[in-house]
């Protein structure tokens, strides 16, 4: 036995087609750390500012040490060695300039350093004996931005 149907008497259900969906305007670029949780763009909270991601990576840089990257032994500036020899600020910050603009150069060539300083803070009490300011004033011309600063605590143990 046959069923006939009049598509007529059928009703609508409700669809929305490809144009009626909204999309976000904003695309997310890179994962921000420290990691944390995502509200909008997925698992992770991301970057949708180019410039902020640059920040982030070149931070990420700086603070990572030789043997930390997974197949890139050389990968970052290496200085957690250089606060465990800490004695003369002098000495830390040649270093320091050298070993920061090594790693800019072959991993992040697009950056332009333009100014470092160090200011050094001594404790009497806690885990560390003196805590190092760094703050790096650098420049990406193929993003516009120009005398951004980069502030990176050191801790000498």
């Amino acid at each position: 036995m046959a069923t006939t149907i009049n598509f007529k008497s059928v009703g609508n259900v409700g669809r929305q087609y490809v144009s009626d969906i909204q999309f976000p305007t904003i695309t997310p670029i890179g994962i921000k750390t420290p990691l944390r949780l995502g509200k909008k763009h997925g698992i992770f909270d991301m970057h949708t500012n180019l410039a902020d991601t640059v920040h982030d990576n070149l931070r990420n840089l700086i603070l990572t040490n030789y043997g930390e990257r997974l197949g890139l032994y050389f990968f970052g500036a290496n200085l957690r060695p250089l606060t465990t020899e800490f004695s003369v600020q002098n000495n830390f910050d040649s270093e320091a300039v050298i070993r920061i603009k090594t790693a800019v150069s072959n991993w992040m060539p697009f950056v332009n350093l333009i100014d470092y300083t160090s200011e050094v803070e001594k404790f009497t009490t806690g885990s560390s004996v003196a805590l190092i300011k760094l703050t790096i004033t650098y420049a990406v011309p193929s993003l516009g931005v120009n005398d951004k600063q980069l502030i990176i605590n050191l801790h000498v143990l």
